[in-house]
């Protein structure tokens, strides 16, 4: 068989659309990174930070190995090329059954978060980087090589790269993951390579007879794809934000009990007939102190996150109404009234951001509940002076503000960071936390209830399930905690909650 295409005469606009379908591939397998990971690890600043760290070596060290390639003769170089395709490709289709099969010893392995999430990025992300990196500096070449105005020829290539890799950014974001999934994602982007495979091999000239290998590495890869879309999902929904399961916790088929997990982490937990029963510390916190202060059941209040929605629908079944609900995550508060027995028709539903819900309303609440951290991920924008000051404007004037926050007992700095910020704003500031002793490196829960006065008690009972007994801190050991670590005010500019959060003390 001739070559169809002499190398010297490939048309400029082909290694284009395949520099852009390439560079489009590449950057949506590090959008879905992060949300295939999340299961695992969660979703925070150091999933990013570490799957972007991972990507980019992947794509320097396969910038480095093409450039050595694009030496070749053209025709050779693309042969290669169409090989390293087919790599990348078989690694993108395996990266689920490599987090499927490895994550758990990983995680094992390595108790720190942050050396976990780095291995399981490099794991499952680093190879279909570098093989995704080998094309551009070939094609490139291949571009620029025996034609007239090469420079043009370069200066093509380049932006190429560049609308390849915002076309895969828009795509992952807004399209393939809400629509079809991660694990379907990186199906569709390992027979993109296969397809620019067959090109690079067409473009190279491959004989009929050389073929038959690439056709059975494309057949392998097209095998390990399909074992990763017979594998059962991890997530019963996977939002455009989460990936959400549902656990039965039920002992008694008759009396159900469900678990939501988001991502990697238990968020919330709702017994079908028992309504006012909170099973964790800050759910049974957030529902008890603004009661506490309320003193009565006709009062309106703004909920900072749904989740499973225990709180609002905890407070309609004691008859309280004017419950307003930001919730980012729609397909939250699908799962929260499908297997955690939420009527929607007891409280209003704003489906946004809570900050821009919260700026964009002109009423005043009795209280507003900050129900929207996890772990070491925060947002961020929820925690700093301005936003503090948006919910002073926005409460009435004997009402109340209260948030969860969890912070490692050892270090405080997240909690005096906060503490600080909101004393900023707030005349009274209290810190709510179980009535027992600290242990050491525990990552323990607390509730900050902010308001113009202090609460007319220091400890209350309330079921968690268990009843327990919650006390506020003396405000002269928060004093202490604040004066000991210089607490740093946390503003729109400068927020560095998942920092203070994340770390522990071992790395100090």
């Amino acid at each position: 068989m001739k070559q169809l295409l002499p190398p010297a005469h490939v048309p400029l606009w082909l290694l284009i659309l395949l520099q852009v379908a390439i560079s489009a591939s590449s950057l949506v397998v590090e959008i879905v990174a992060g949300r295939m990971i999340a299961p695992y690890v969660g979703m925070s600043l150091y999933t990013w930070t570490s799957i972007i760290a991972v990507v980019l070596a992947g794509f320097s060290v396969g910038h480095w190995w093409g450039g050595r390639i694009a030496g070749l003769e053209t025709a050779r170089a693309l042969r290669i090329t169409g090989w390293t395709m087919i790599a990348a490709a078989g690694t993108t289709a395996g990266a689920t059954l490599l987090l499927r099969g490895f994550a758990g010893p990983v995680i094992e392995s390595l108790p720190h978060p942050l050396a976990a999430i780095t291995a399981l990025s490099m794991l499952a992300f680093f190879l279909p980087s570098l093989f995704a990196g080998v094309p551009a500096p070939i094609l490139t070449v291949a571009a620029m090589r025996d034609r007239d105005q090469s420079e043009r020829a370069l200066g093509s290539m380049f932006a190429a790269g560049a609308i390849g890799a915002i076309a895969g950014t828009l795509l992952a974001g807004f399209v393939f993951v809400p629509w079809i999934g991660s694990v379907a994602t990186l199906l569709v982007i390992a027979a993109t390579y296969c397809i620019a495979a067959l090109t690079c091999f067409w473009l190279g000239g491959t004989s009929p007879r050389k073929s038959v290998l690439p056709a059975l590495a494309i057949g392998l890869a097209g095998l390990i794809g399909l074992g990763a879309q017979k594998l059962p999902s991890v997530c019963d929904r996977e939002s455009s934000y989460y990936c959400l399961r549902t656990v039965d916790l039920s002992q008694d088929p008759q009396n159900p009990v469900s678990l939501m997990v988001v991502d990697h982490l238990a968020h919330g937990i709702s017994a079908r007939d028992a309504p006012r029963i909170m099973f964790t510390q800050h759910a049974a916190l957030l529902d008890a102190l603004p009661r506490m202060r309320m003193q009565r059941t006709g009062f309106t209040s703004f909920h900072i996150g749904g989740g499973t929605y225990s709180v609002p629908r905890a407070w309609a079944d004691r008859g309280i109404s004017g419950i307003t609900i930001a919730e980012i995550d729609p397909e939250v508060t699908a799962m929260a009234q499908n297997a955690f027995w939420f009527k929607p028709d007891t409280a209003t539903i704003i489906h946004g951001d809570a900050r821009l819900a919260l700026r964009n309303s002109d009423q005043r609440f009795d209280v507003i509940v900050g129900d929207a951290f996890t772990d070491i991920a925060a947002p961020e924008h929820l925690v700093t002076l301005e936003f503090f000051d948006l919910v002073s404007q926005r409460l009435a004037p004997d009402g109340v503000f209260v948030m969860n926050l969890m912070d490692n007992i050892d270090r405080l700095d997240a909690l005096a960071a906060v503490v600080a910020t909101m004393r900023q704003v707030f005349p009274s500031v209290e810190v709510w936390t179980e009535a027992s002793p600290p242990s050491k490196g525990e990552r323990r829960v607390f509730v900050l209830l902010a308001s113009a006065q202090d609460s007319p008690v220091s400890a209350i009972d309330t079921p968690a399930p268990d009843v327990t007994r919650f006390q506020v801190l003396d405000t002269a050991f928060i004093d202490s905690i604040l004066n000991s670590k210089a607490a740093h005010i946390l503003t729109d500019d400068h927020a560095p909650l998942s920092f203070l959060m994340g770390f522990d003390p071992v790395l100090q």
